[in-house]
């Protein structure tokens, strides 16, 4: 599926829910749970594998390792993240500067 930025996609497995932030272009296969996610949540609940239910916070964001892909949770979730089988990774986030 190519992806767009701004599209929310929901969770398969759970309740997690996340929007694109930075999408590489191509075709890539983006999972919560090692489900495929999608524009609408299923009418059913898949289960989740295993070694992919790692969870997903609300508010934090996840990329890919060279950086192309980027996703913000909007909606906490229990599956994690990943492309093409590579589990997504945590973004650091960056300390603000003190203002006097």
């Amino acid at each position: 599926m190519a992806l767009k930025t701004g599209a929310r996609l929901k969770s398969a497995v759970c309740d997690g829910e996340v929007m694109i932030v930075k999408a590489p272009a191509g075709d890539i296969e983006l999972t919560c749970g090692g489900v495929p996610m999608a524009d609408s949540a299923p009418a059913t609940r898949q289960a989740a594998l295993p070694d992919h239910a790692v969870g997903i916070r609300i508010g934090k964001r996840y990329i890919n390792e060279d950086g192309s892909l980027e996703v913000l949770c909007v909606k906490a979730g229990d599956g994690g993240l990943a492309v093409n089988g590579q589990l997504l990774l945590q973004k650091d986030t960056r300390q603000l500067p003190k203002t006097d």
